[in-house]
């Protein structure tokens, strides 16, 4: 690699410049994430949605700087902001933050550098919205983004520690998340309930409790929007959505059992084989229809160069968020059964017909997100 090969991108209507290197990774000297371009786009989206309902002028940090690219964005792109803080631990980060402000003409935002952490701390209530889009886990620095907080806020947060979430790597997720995973052919929604669970639980210590306005798990990364509110009795009540998902592995049957410490059931009500257990996660909304759609309208007003595939995302979220929790996966039912899969359409149609709710779902295209239990799909299947 070139010691001062200088790079220069544009995303959207901000332009940046940053050294060169040859793959993304922790290692680079100033990293930037092209594949993350989708994240930066959703996020200015929902970010204005957040604006737009609370609207007054939003102060934002931006806890990860890098390039600068995500906060500079914020300031450059979104309506009603005043001002944003970018962090990063490196010099060399900060010097380049710097430069792209310059670059973009802006004012109104502070580049500072401090252990992630302590920054939240120091800055305890002077943010609207707090993004943490970290490499790898967002779970150490989520203690004080609690302590950080303020009442009606926005938090962001990103995971790309997948493996770990999705249950390839079981110890990791206990110790970082303090919950069991299990890789089930809904692994990514469970990996997303785990997070949201995680944080509810490590912001109720702060009296802090968290309504998901989105969420979505795409190629190496999840990324959640919380509306965070606060109060005691809130709390309290936002944790009853606490729980754990059973599946058999047997037949594929999957149940949901509410409370932190409910008592769950071992054997398997339809074949009798055991149950495993995945938790505790939260249970709650993943997806909040409103927001969305008002998101999905905020496309117009936006130059945001991944349209398609953002509009596409949100459409698909928006649909998921009248459905229940869990998925099947066709294929994987029609191999238990030994059975070639038939049409996807003609599933749908026919669980519709029978009076179930049958909808697509964006982590998995051979998904079916339904209220009808395993027996009555294993039926349909057979019978198509």
């Amino acid at each position: 690699m070139e010691e001062n090969k200088i790079r220069r991108i544009e995303e959207g209507l901000t332009k940046i410049e940053f050294p060169e290197f040859d793959k993304v990774s922790s290692d680079a000297p100033v990293f930037y994430n092209p594949h993350m371009e989708l994240n930066r786009d959703l996020s200015i989206l929902a970010i204005q949605v957040f604006q737009k309902q609370e609207d007054r002028e939003i102060n934002i940090c931006d806890l990860f700087g890098g390039s600068g690219i995500r906060g500079i964005r914020y300031k450059n792109e979104i309506d009603g902001v005043g001002n944003v803080s970018i962090n990063d631990i490196s010099e060399l980060a900060n010097h380049y933050e710097r430069h792209n402000i310059e670059l973009n003409d802006l004012e109104d935002i502070e580049v500072y550098q401090h252990d992630a952490s302590m920054f939240l701390r120091m800055k305890r209530g002077e943010f609207d919205v707090i993004d943490i889009d970290p490499f790898g886990t967002p779970s150490p620095f989520l203690d004080s983004a609690g302590y950080c907080a303020r009442r009606n806020s926005l938090l962001c947060v990103t995971a790309t520690d997948t493996s770990a979430l999705c249950g390839t790597y079981k110890e990791p997720c206990i110790r970082k998340y303090n919950a069991k995973p299990y890789k089930s052919e809904y692994c990514h929604e469970t990996g997303i309930r785990i997070l949201a669970g995680f944080i509810a639980l490590t912001l109720s210590k702060y009296s802090k409790c968290i309504e998901v306005k989105m969420s979505h798990s795409t190629e190496h990364y999840m990324r959640l929007y919380l509306k965070i509110k606060k109060g005691s009795k809130k709390c309290d009540e936002t944790l009853k959505n606490i729980g754990y998902i059973s599946h058999c592995k047997h037949c594929l049957h999957r149940q949901t059992s509410k409370g932190l410490a409910s008592s769950v059931e071992d054997t398997c009500p339809i074949c009798g084989e055991k149950l495993i257990h995945a938790g505790p996660l939260w249970l709650g909304d993943i997806q909040d229809g409103e927001f969305i759609q008002e998101m999905i309208d905020e496309t117009e007003n936006k130059k945001i160069n991944s349209e398609k595939e953002a509009l596409k995302l949100l459409n698909s979220c928006l649909i998921e968020a009248e459905a229940p929790a869990t998925f099947f996966d066709v294929h994987a039912i029609c191999k238990s059964l030994k059975i070639s899969a038939p049409k996807l359409d003609l599933i749908f149609e026919e669980l519709e017909n029978r009076g179930f709710i049958a909808i697509k779902t964006h982590y998995n295209p051979l998904g079916i997100k339904t209220d009808a239990h395993i027996e009555d799909i294993q039926k349909i299947l057979l019978e198509l």
